[in-house]
């Protein structure tokens, strides 16, 4: 018993240490970004972030975001007009003990130029997505592993892929059933595309994990 007791406490002096380290949480400060040249090609990969794209006033991408000393984002622009942007961190393992960021520390909202893209990539874990009626000359890649994707007309020159794990994606594409090859793989979910379709002169490929998916052809 004698042995015991000296166990006990110091757990209790453990638990309320972690206790005090999650409950002492990095301020976020509300930070933009905006491109200083004409961005040709968007890739954002982040994690536990909402993201949310809507259309850009100008010719210009901007974002809007927030970052704390614990919590902050790679933002870079190669030589050949490609801005990435990727989640970063300096935690400790105690940092990772205790609640999340509030929810508007936790989005980031893109805005983008209408048809001036080529290519266009977002992904992120835990959160949604959501895009506006808009056109990509090229492709779009859109991944959420925890959270739905839900979209406007989106207009793509060649290629549609969307993947989501226990979430559901839902939108409209433009132009008609015939134009895409579709591809998809569905698992503990509905979809109202079928496996496999030959033909068209885009593709469009459509993944879904425990979630259904439901996506609508502007021209059908």
């Amino acid at each position: 018993m004698k042995k015991i007791i000296p166990f006990v406490c110091c757990l209790v002096w453990v638990s309320s240490m972690l206790s005090g380290c999650s409950n002492a949480s990095e301020p976020f400060e509300e930070k933009s970004y905006t491109s200083d040249t004409q961005i040709t090609e968007m890739h954002l990969d982040v994690q536990d972030r909402e993201i949310e794209v809507s259309l850009s006033e100008d010719e210009q991408v901007h974002i809007q975001y927030s970052e704390s000393s614990k919590e902050y984002y790679d933002i870079s622009v190669s030589d050949d007009c490609v801005l990435t942007m990727k989640s970063a961190n300096n935690k400790e393992w105690t940092d990772y003990i205790g609640g999340k960021p509030d929810a508007e520390n936790r989005k980031i909202v893109l805005q983008i130029p209408d048809a001036l893209l080529e290519n266009l990539s977002l992904s992120t874990t835990n959160e949604d997505i959501t895009l506006p009626a808009m056109t990509i000359t090229g492709s779009i890649s859109i991944s959420s592993n925890g959270g739905d994707i839900t979209f406007g007309d989106l207009d793509v020159g060649e290629a549609l892929a969307l993947s989501a794990k226990n979430g559901d994606i839902s939108g409209t594409i433009v132009g008609g059933y015939d134009d895409f090859a579709i591809q998809t793989e569905i698992k503990k979910g509905d979809c109202n595309l079928p496996e496999r379709k030959d033909g068209g002169e885009k593709d469009l490929y459509v993944s879904c994990n425990n979630g259904d998916a439901f996506i609508d052809f502007q021209n059908e």
